[in-house]
């Protein structure tokens, strides 16, 4: 389905959504839709209190396995572009924490490819948050919901 341009960055450093969503533009400006999806450190994750987290990466792989991410959703749907941020470090309730854009010239394939991208980042991408909170400190364990959610992508029917 082509060769949609691909960005990924794992940093530290804060982001601003705007900036990466406007270069998602390509020059010959053929984008019919863009979708992102930025995500934020919740100040309460399965009813307890977070006061911050703190996220490993395994660098090198992270980059590897998300950079296989997109291509997987270039070749599920006709991508102009696509870019992950995710941020690594200490982080504290309401940062962001990672964005998701796409650029399509078709908003079906936009809306499905930033949808795919973010539910194989949660349960492909090799990230470890620890949490801390009133109940002390604690690692995220990965969750069913988020497993269910990427299965269907392997249906015949889930493109």
């Amino acid at each position: 389905m082509g060769n949609p341009a691909l960005t990924v960055a794992v940093q530290q450093a804060d982001f601003d959504p705007a900036d990466l969503q406007a270069a998602l533009i390509g020059e010959e400006r053929e984008e019919g839709a863009i979708a992102t999806f930025t995500g934020y450190v919740r100040r309460q994750n399965e009813s307890r209190s977070v006061s911050g987290m703190h996220l490993e990466h395994y660098p090198g792989m992270t980059e590897a396995s998300i950079r296989a991410i997109l291509a997987e959703a270039g070749e599920r749907w006709p991508l102009l572009a696509a870019g992950v941020v995710h941020r690594v470090g200490d982080l504290a309730p309401g940062d962001r924490i990672v964005w998701v854009g796409v650029s399509s010239c078709h908003r079906g394939a936009a809306f499905s490819a930033c949808e795919f991208i973010m539910d194989y980042l949660k349960t492909r991408a090799p990230f470890w948050k620890k949490e801390r909170g009133d109940t002390g400190e604690h690692w995220v364990e990965a969750r069913e919901s988020d497993d269910r959610r990427a299965r269907r992508w392997s249906q015949e029917d889930a493109t």
